[in-house]
């Protein structure tokens, strides 16, 4: 697993996606920080933290795009599939390797705190509670998108599936209330990302909520190995 991990960090940043990806996040923490904390004359990061919501969703599926499609386009998942590594460490070598890239990216937010806690006393548990709220998110999210990447070999396909479905994310909030079955109404609503991740935003570690990402993430990373095995011996 260290060793695809390894190819797979250096394919990044021997490529101008991992920079971009990088660089358009700490852009937008930037922007963000100004417009609500100094422009707004405020210390509370919520603003910031809500806000990256909708950046991540809609920027993992750029990070996670080549990561199985792009194999299968060069045929070198031939080359691993017939390796002595298991599909598991492969799909977690991978799958680490875009949640490494996707930590660098947003360390910009503990930058911001840091800036801000030289200018008023900051509250620590509840930055720290944002920032875990944040990589649970985007753990998950790029888990999703990984599975999506194992369908295709086109890059572009995979990134559209994988803007398909954070639409999908985002609009699980607005269907819930339309939907006159009580059940499916509140399946929904069990369902919403953004629900589960605005606890975070107000500093609270709920149990259920962590739970449930990690519980995301490890079935969508479950059916991507799955995935795999089915390629392997069709």
């Amino acid at each position: 697993m260290t060793a695809i991990l390894d190819r797979e960090i250096r394919a990044y940043f021997q490529s101008p996606l991992g920079y971009i990806f990088v660089g358009v996040m700490f852009l937008f923490t930037g922007y963000f920080f100004f417009a609500y904390n100094l422009y707004g004359n405020t210390t509370d990061m919520r603003g910031i933290f809500s806000t990256l919501f909708a950046v991540v969703l809609f920027l993992i599926p750029i990070l996670t795009m080549r990561l199985l499609s792009e194999d299968r386009k060069l045929k070198t998942d031939q080359l691993l599939l017939t390796a002595p590594v298991s599909r598991t460490a492969i799909v977690l070598g991978k799958y680490f390797a875009a949640v490494c890239v996707f930590l660098l990216s947003i360390m910009s937010t503990m930058a911001v705190a840091v800036v801000i806690s030289h200018l008023s006393k900051t509250e620590w548990p509840v930055v720290f509670g944002h920032f875990i709220g944040l990589i649970l998110f985007g753990n998950t999210l790029i888990a999703i998108c990984l599975f999506l990447s194992s369908f295709t070999e086109s890059q572009v396909i995979a990134a559209i599936a994988g803007f398909a479905v954070s639409f999908f994310l985002m609009l699980i909030d607005t269907l819930a209330p339309v939907i006159n079955i009580k059940i499916i109404s509140r399946g929904l609503e069990g369902l919403s990302f953004q629900n589960r991740y605005t606890s975070f935003t107000l500093g609270i570690l709920n149990g259920a909520d962590i739970v449930f990402f990690l519980s995301i993430t490890v079935m969508f990373l479950c059916f991507t190995v799955a995935s795999m095995e089915k390629r392997r011996w069709s």
